[in-house]
């Protein structure tokens, strides 16, 4: 008797494509809050305020639409409307999406199991972080000056705080996404 082997990379259909930018577009409404922070002069103080939709959602989608490339297209979707704000979210963002795929494939060969979906909607916004401040470190902002002040500043450690923050903010969303869709799920509202 042969095992049945799924396949790890599969087809996308239509309707996956337009759940993920739906959820994309609720993910962009819902980080509205953004620009009230971005002038506060703390280093990852926006994903701070971010990582629960940043995660939720992605979970969400990730736990609906099974299949690798799911949470790029999330990034990709919402990162359309960030290039107007602030070009290098977007490239970081669609960076950090690719990573947590590249890793959510290697460490659980996809999305299989529900812990695979967690981890990746867990990991994207954290990744994030080493890439601002490389970004920030290399080139500067000067528009932002609360960036680069954020950077500066010699209280390292409120840094270090805010990253663990946003780590624990984002597991927190992850896991409430997947319970949300096994939810939906078992009441039929969503099929996998």
């Amino acid at each position: 008797m042969e095992e049945h082997k799924e396949k790890i990379f599969q087809k996308y259909k239509i309707k996956d494509i337009v759940f993920l930018a739906v959820l994309s577009a609720v993910m962009l409404l819902t980080g509205g809050v953004m620009p009230l922070v971005t002038s506060v002069p703390l280093f990852g103080i926006i994903q701070l305020v971010l990582a629960l939709q940043f995660s939720i959602i992605p979970a969400i989608g990730l736990m609906k639409v099974r299949k690798p490339g799911a949470l790029v297209f999330i990034a990709l979707f919402s990162g359309v409307v960030l290039i107007f704000m602030f070009v290098p979210m977007f490239f970081c963002l669609s960076v950090c999406a690719v990573l947590a795929e590249v890793l959510s494939i290697l460490i659980f060969r996809g999305y299989r199991k529900d812990i695979a979906c967690w981890f990746a909607a867990t990991v994207y916004l954290p990744l994030s972080l080493p890439f601002l401040l490389i970004y920030f470190r290399i080139f500067g902002f000067a528009s932002n000056g609360a960036a680069v002040q954020a950077l500066t500043n010699p209280v390292w450690w409120v840094a270090v705080l805010i990253s663990l923050a946003v780590l624990a903010l984002t597991a927190l969303g992850a896991f409430i996404g997947v319970k949300i869709a096994k939810e939906l799920q078992k009441s039929g509202v969503m099929k996998k």
